[in-house]
């Protein structure tokens, strides 16, 4: 598969999970209780695909340094996911907004990087 076509099949990957991610962010912040299951284990499943894809096309292919730079902010996203679902949603806490910022934050950073690598 062509590198830029991998990148570019990533980056809709994590349109469609940060679609959900923004989702579930308003119902944490504006509901004052965790989001639903199914709808955080399709945001990781959606963001594991594309971090898949990722990770595959990196090391299959040459790709440009800004899409590694965005893979490797990504599975820094994804550890603040792991952590947010299995040791708070799991557990019926709430989600504490600290670690949702940042894993927001460093998420959006990551997608900015790989769209201009795709594009460009």
């Amino acid at each position: 598969m062509e590198p830029n076509l991998m990148l570019q099949s990533a980056t809709g990957l994590f349109v469609v999970a940060a679609l959900g991610g923004l989702g579930m962010a308003g119902i944490r912040l504006f509901g004052k209780r965790n989001p639903p299951p199914w709808l955080a284990l399709a945001h990781g499943l959606l963001a594991g695909a594309g971090l898949t894809l990722l990770v595959y096309a990196a090391l299959t292919s040459s790709i440009p340094r800004m899409a590694l730079i965005a893979l490797v902010l990504f599975l820094i996203a994804a550890a603040g996911g792991v952590v947010m679902n299995l040791g708070y949603q799991w557990k019926q806490r709430p989600l504490p907004l600290p670690l949702l910022t940042v894993h927001a934050l460093v998420a959006i950073v990551a997608f900015v990087l790989l769209l201009g690598a795709s594009i460009g």
